[in-house]
């Protein structure tokens, strides 16, 4: 008879549970639903396009005035939502997008690697503010990285804007958190200021800067 009872007392209690993890499940879905519900793309992707062929018109004449590449740049259009590609590796004798992914940018007083700012990102050139910085940069020698893949690239700011990268040790390398695909409306994991790519870009870039030095990169909004 004890044994019954016990077992019946099990029963309740894991019941109460199951209904309230249920619960839960269904309050975090909600919340999750009205947290992102006024997240826009904002962009076509024809604007998109359009975007990226102006800029890289414009890296092409820069690389050409200050001796860089003038085969391949990197563009990223910090306008576009972070859950969304806008890390665009751009060939600029063929003028065309080989390859298109996610990125991060900075948290700043946000929670490390939350993606608050996915929508709405901020910018600063001050070391400690954990925020990304807009500009054009020279992509630098290669380096060993405690993130993704351990690889990782120096950059060097060109601007008034991005002056400080260097010093703030801003480099690009690829971090676990950030996803292979598309995740809108949810937005990429955001770090410290670095443009940080998923392994999988990260392969795919290594090769390529390993083959062409002063690569231009450029984080406009």
């Amino acid at each position: 008879m004890k044994a019954i009872y016990s077992l019946l007392i099990f029963i309740f209690f894991s019941f109460q549970l199951f209904a309230q993890e249920d619960t839960t499940s269904h309050w975090l879905e909600e919340w999750n639903k009205e947290r992102y519900q006024n997240d826009q793309k904002k962009f076509s992707q024809e604007k998109i396009k359009n975007r990226i062929e102006e800029k890289a018109k414009e890296a092409l004449i820069y690389n050409q005035k200050n001796n860089l590449s003038s085969k391949y740049c990197i563009l990223i259009d910090m306008g576009i939502h972070s859950g969304r590609n806008r890390f665009f590796v751009y060939d600029l004798e063929k003028k065309t997008v080989l390859k298109e992914a996610l990125v991060s940018h900075g948290c700043g007083d946000f929670m490390w690697s939350s993606d608050e700012t996915r929508a709405k990102p901020t910018f600063s050139n001050v070391s400690e503010s954990h925020l990304s910085s807009l500009g054009k940069y020279k992509i630098g020698k290669r380096g060993y990285s405690n993130w993704g893949i351990h690889v990782n690239y120096k950059m060097h700011g060109l601007e008034s804007s991005n002056s400080n990268a260097y010093k703030r040790i801003i480099v690009l390398h690829s971090w676990d958190a950030v996803k292979d695909e598309e995740i809108f409306p949810e937005g990429t994991a955001e770090g410290w200021g670095c443009p940080a790519v998923s392994n999988t870009t990260m392969r795919y870039l290594d090769p390529l800067l390993k083959s062409e030095d002063d690569v231009l990169m450029w984080i406009y909004q």
